[in-house]
């Protein structure tokens, strides 16, 4: 059966999107890969394991209540939610779109492959850490902040006892005070940025009052339990033997160098890493969505107002068009839906006064995001922390210094060194390296920390296309391409 609408992806976008495109009546499938609703931002653990609690959650009412809805079309037979299943490619058909999924509802090993078809599709997928190799990040007991975070959520697992949060941006302090309410001891939160770099974005936090009293709220949660915050303060390297044992801290100037006579030795059993995120774009790259630079030195999904993309019949929403945070997403996925439904010729399912009024909370989200994004930027001289035999890409142990190496030899970009050397050729297929591995193929002739432009603008990871988004064992592929050609009786 094909559906009017296929949403992949089931975090806060996902789930408004869906849920207002079946109050206008439309026939909806929502694929998430997790086994419960809620992506990453309201992340649960699994059906039948140990509560975490809610007050490792935010806004849990907004979650809930879509929650209940998609759940009373599910029974209705207007929904169709199907979690545990992976999309590993979506391309266009003779009437819509055909996403091509690995169910793993089932026990290991007993994956299978399907088809979902949905004339349009809104693809929410989100954004996953965007991470910088520095010495011994290879180390376990090193996550990124995004992982300490996942761990307390999903499994209500605080990584360590003597604990240090470290990067850029405000996404540091949830996972801090979150750490710190399970019991560990968050010796500091290292922000790489100076505060003053807030100083002429203030209109933004003007206009955006509920974040600057979240932000006050974990002000005091820091305060509460005497957690240090160390601007402008950087872990440029993690020591230990088979484990993460101390970190060494140090001041950096404006540009990221290290402030000599600065450097400080801390005692600690886990480091949570965060510089940001980066949008998960396979899907919509693959589908041919024009992309553009975004101030954070990502790519990002050309929208129009309504969240249509540049390829007719899709739409993306969420994290994939700019870092922006649940609200934003969740108000971007009701838009989305709201275009789904006037594509299909439906009234809408928001009055018209209030989705006025949601465009502008999207106008104003956004530009709290570029704010955001603006005042905590990844250091230009991010590079001269990294040690020529630092690992730059961990799944093929490919050092920084062959990477240099290969930019000396003549490689002048990300892909260029990969052909060269390997890296991003591993399991995470870029995710983990292609951002370092950009940047060290645009050091200058100065060596680590001067950057050469790209194409005349700031460094920014362009990510590539992969018909395969997510790992696919060949049995279930084979079995898909059997059953497509009329052979599954046999």
């Amino acid at each position: 059966m094909r559906s009017d609408l296929v949403v992949i992806g089931g975090g806060p976008a996902g789930m408004a999107a869906a849920a207002t495109a079946l109050a206008g009546g439309l026939r909806v499938t929502l694929l998430d890969s997790g086994r419960t609703l809620g992506g990453q931002y309201w992340r649960h653990p699994a059906p039948g394991s140990v509560p975490t609690g809610d007050h490792l959650h935010h806004d849990l009412t907004t979650y809930r209540a879509l929650v209940d809805v998609l759940d009373a079309h599910r029974v209705a037979g207007t929904l169709d939610l199907l979690l545990s299943h992976h999309v590993w490619t979506a391309v266009a058909d003779e009437d819509g779109f055909a996403v091509h999924v690995l169910d793993r509802s089932g026990t290991a090993g007993s994956e299978v492959a399907e088809v979902i078809r949905g004339r349009q599709l809104v693809i929410a997928t989100g954004a996953f850490d965007r991470q910088l190799p520095f010495p011994g990040w290879d180390l376990p007991g090193v996550f990124t902040a995004g992982g300490l975070q996942a761990l307390l959520k999903g499994n209500g697992v605080a990584a360590g006892s003597r604990v240090v949060v470290a990067g850029t941006g405000p996404f540091l302090l949830p996972v801090a005070t979150a750490v710190a309410d399970s019991g560990a001891r968050v010796l500091a939160v290292c922000e790489a940025n100076s505060p003053t770099r807030w100083g002429r974005r203030v209109g933004a936090v003007v206009r955006s009052p509920a974040k600057a009293i979240e932000g006050a709220g974990y002000a005091v949660a820091l305060a509460r339990h005497r957690i240090p915050v160390r601007t402008s303060t950087v872990v440029v390297a993690a020591h230990g033997q088979a484990r993460l044992e101390a970190v060494t801290l140090a001041a950096v100037d404006g540009v990221g160098r290290v402030r000599p006579g600065t450097e400080r030795r801390v005692v600690v059993d886990a480091l949570g890493v965060g510089w940001g995120f980066v949008p998960q774009l396979d899907l919509a790259i693959t589908l041919g969505c024009r992309l553009l630079e975004w101030v954070d030195g990502n790519h990002v999904a050309e929208v129009d107002a309504g969240q249509r993309s540049s390829v007719a019949g899709v739409l993306v929403a969420g994290e994939l068009t700019g870092i922006g945070g649940a609200a934003l997403a969740l108000r971007e996925g009701q838009l989305a839906g709201e275009s789904v439904l006037a594509d299909a010729g439906r009234p809408p399912a928001t009055a018209p006064a209030r989705l006025v009024q949601v465009r502008r909370e999207v106008e104003r989200l956004r530009a709290f995001a570029r704010a955001m994004a603006e005042a905590h930027p990844v250091p230009q001289a991010w590079t001269t922390w990294v040690q020529d035999d630092t690992l730059a890409c961990r799944c093929e142990e490919v050092p920084a210094g062959r990477v240099r190496a290969a930019v000396a030899a003549g490689a002048s970009d990300a892909r260029q060194v990969k052909q060269l050397t390997r890296a991003g050729m591993g399991w995470c297929q870029g995710r983990m390296c292609g951002y370092a591995a950009t940047c060290l193929a645009h050091e200058g002739p100065d060596g680590p920390g001067d950057r050469r432009p790209v194409d005349g603008g700031p460094t920014a990871y362009a990510p590539v296309e992969r018909l395969v988004a997510t790992p696919i064992p060949l049995g279930a592929l084979a079995a898909e391409e059997f059953e497509a050609k009329g052979n599954s009786a046999m």
